[in-house]
């Protein structure tokens, strides 16, 4: 995700991991036979990761989902993340690592299809009515006016915010980037994956909406995005660095994501008219 000039308290600039020193380990890793310990021995030196990623993940997700399989899918991530990483490159091991272990899991996810009909429904319709005020008004609506445009409740409309929750929290994960610097463009180019130029591009163009939308944000949104997704603080550290509930927090997540969404789904929506024009 693209997080930049963020009053968070440096966090953008703090977040940066060291640059990975043991590329001499790396040499003799790629250089041994197979059936050599050095992959067992890395695998396990950064097993770690796979449950930071998973257990921030699991903390949103409802009780149904097998915590067992995210961790498989972790560490096929992790292992995945060994067997590419290229150290000449320059990009930090645990940072490539990370992308690969989330996307795995994420990617688990979405095979499960866990996520109900109804919250992708009430999501859908929390977005497009954000969207609307935001033109109308020319920035982030209040909850009173969210609740008013929904025709619901204020307090219905706060447990909508907890019911697609989720799903929000999984969002940016997947469409994670970096900007001001070449660390994107360093995992691209790691990642076999996504080593095409048109995806690359693709990529590229993405992050750059979010980056434009986030920096609209309000301050507490654009703090709360920074602490979840640079300084991987859970939900609970957050609070109390920010001085606010848990549910709080979460509710202000949400929205923060739903903005980010919609912006993008706009601009989207204007290329493809531009485009037929």
């Amino acid at each position: 995700m693209i997080l930049s000039d963020s009053p968070a308290s440096g966090a953008f600039a703090s977040v940066r991991e060291p640059k990975f020193s043991q590329k001499e380990v790396w040499r003799k890793y790629h250089a041994a036979p197979e059936g050599d310990s050095a992959e067992e021995d890395i695998v396990k030196k950064y097993s770690h990761l796979v449950k930071t990623v998973v257990g921030k993940l699991a903390m949103n997700l409802p009780a149904h989902v097998d915590l067992d399989d995210l961790q498989s899918a972790g560490m096929l991530g992790l292992l995945n993340a060994v067997r590419n990483y290229k150290p000449e490159i320059g990009s930090p091991f645990e940072a490539y690592a990370r992308l690969r272990i989330r996307g795995q899991v994420l990617d688990e996810l979405r095979r499960m299809d866990w996520v109900p009909r109804s919250v992708h429904v009430k999501a859908r319709k929390v977005q497009g009515v954000l969207a609307r005020l935001e033109q109308k008004l020319g920035g982030a609506p209040s909850e009173k006016q969210m609740a008013k445009a929904l025709e619901i409740p204020l307090s219905e409309y706060r447990h909508w915010l907890e019911e697609i929750r989720p799903a929000t929290f999984v969002t940016l994960d997947t469409i994670s980037g970096s900007e001001g610097d070449d660390e994107t463009e360093r995992h691209v180019l790691a990642d076999e994956t996504v080593s095409q130029a048109s995806e690359s591009a693709s990529q590229k163009e993405l992050t750059s909406l979010i980056a434009e939308r986030i920096k609209e944000l309000p301050v507490l949104y654009r703090k709360i995005l920074a602490l979840y997704y640079y300084q991987d603080l859970r939900v609970k550290e957050i609070a109390q660095v920010c001085g606010f509930s848990e549910s709080h927090i979460c509710q202000v997540h949400t929205k923060a994501i739903l903005a980010i969404k919609s912006h993008i789904e706009a601009q989207e929506a204007k290329q493809l008219r531009v485009g037929a024009a």
